[in-house]
């Protein structure tokens, strides 16, 4: 599985409903409107690095109100679940 973070510029009227098309799309997890550079963050899981580019060239950048996409790839994923659990390595009891 692969993920990309997409950062997104959008028109200001356009907003809400650029961030609900985004939402409805195949591959897109998860849309969070934000403060800072950048209007939307989209995550993106897909199971082929092509499955990116009909994603965010050839439907996220199409979408009413879409000024600018920056897109991140994601190597390794780390949570605070992955910590513990790695230090409770043989600690059952």
């Amino acid at each position: 599985m692969i993920t990309a973070i997409v950062l997104i510029q959008t028109a200001a009227d356009r907003l809400a409903e650029a961030a609900q098309e985004i939402a409805d799309l195949d591959g897109v997890d998860e849309v969070y409107s934000c403060a800072g550079d950048v209007d939307l963050i989209a995550v993106l899981r897909v199971a082929k690095h092509e499955d990116l580019a009909d994603i965010v060239p050839g439907k996220i950048n199409k979408v009413d109100g879409v000024l600018d996409t920056d897109t991140h790839i994601a190597f390794r994923s780390y949570s605070r679940e992955d910590t513990e659990a790695a230090f409770s390595i043989g600690l059952e009891d």
